[in-house]
Formats: C-alpha cells, structure tokens, sequence
C-alpha cells in the first residue's frame, strides 16, 4: 500500500553544497503563519546574486517592511486598511491577509535592493565572499639544480 521512501542523507548533504548561498533555507525552511501564503520564488541570477521575489498584491508600499536580522530575511506584510465594512463581495479571490515569511540566509550573503512592480516584491541578495575565504593560486617554482 504505502512505501516508505528513505533519503540518503548523504546526497542530501551534497545537494545543499551545490545549492551555494541558499543551503540552509532548504534544510531549515522559511517559516510563517501560513507556508503557502504568500507565494515565492528564489530566482539564481549568476554565481553569487540572487533575487527573492514575494508576490505581495494587494498590499501597498508601507504596508510591506524588509529585515534583515542576524542571518535572517524578514518580509512582512501588515494591512493598515479597514475591513472594508462598507464594502459587499460577491467574490473575493485576492487575499488580503497579513503575513510575516522568514527565510534563513546562508554565510556571507548580503541583501541588498528591495523593490515592488506589478503586485511583486524584489529583494536583492549577493554572496561576498571575505579574499581570506577564496581560493588563491599558490606559485610553484623550481628548486632542481642541475
């Protein structure tokens, strides 16, 4: 009926080395109220930049707030509008909740930008690396004496 499926943890391990600047957000998760809400996206725009859009329609530009805190992006979206008692709905598709998503960052990323287009939240985020942490070519010269 029902197989259990067990995971290599060793593979899994390999694949958070592969997922540079993002591992721990996949072992760790991003949390909030609601997991599904509001909708994501981890965008890889070269080897060390990368882009997290938040799909935040609805909400207006001071109802959004950016963090950063320690190793941890903050995104949070807070309605300041009534609850449109004047107003009657025949359908409402478009939440309008509140929302706070928390996503785990790996070492030496830095968030940068944060921008809002078309209903959608960007936020800039970019792996620097310290030179003391980066592979350096040593010289190899030749002692023989012949």
């Amino acid at each position: 009926m029902n197989a259990l499926t067990r995971f290599d943890t060793t593979a899994l391990q390999q694949l958070n080395k592969a997922l540079i600047g993002f591992d721990r957000l996949f072992t760790e998760r991003a949390y909030t109220t609601n997991p599904t809400y509001p909708p994501y996206n981890i965008i890889k725009k070269s080897e060390d930049n990368y882009e997290i859009e938040v799909a935040v329609a609805g909400f207006t530009l001071d109802e959004i707030d950016v963090e950063v805190n320690q190793n941890q992006l903050i995104i949070r979206g807070q309605s300041q509008r009534d609850a449109d008692a004047d107003v009657e709905y025949l359908h409402r598709g478009l939440a309008n909740r509140d929302f706070e998503k928390v996503l785990t960052l790996a070492e030496h990323m830095q968030v940068g930008a944060a921008s809002i287009k078309d209903g959608v939240l960007r936020v800039e985020i970019t792996r620097i690396v310290p030179e003391a942490l980066k592979p350096r070519k040593i010289n190899v010269i030749g002692l023989d004496k012949n």
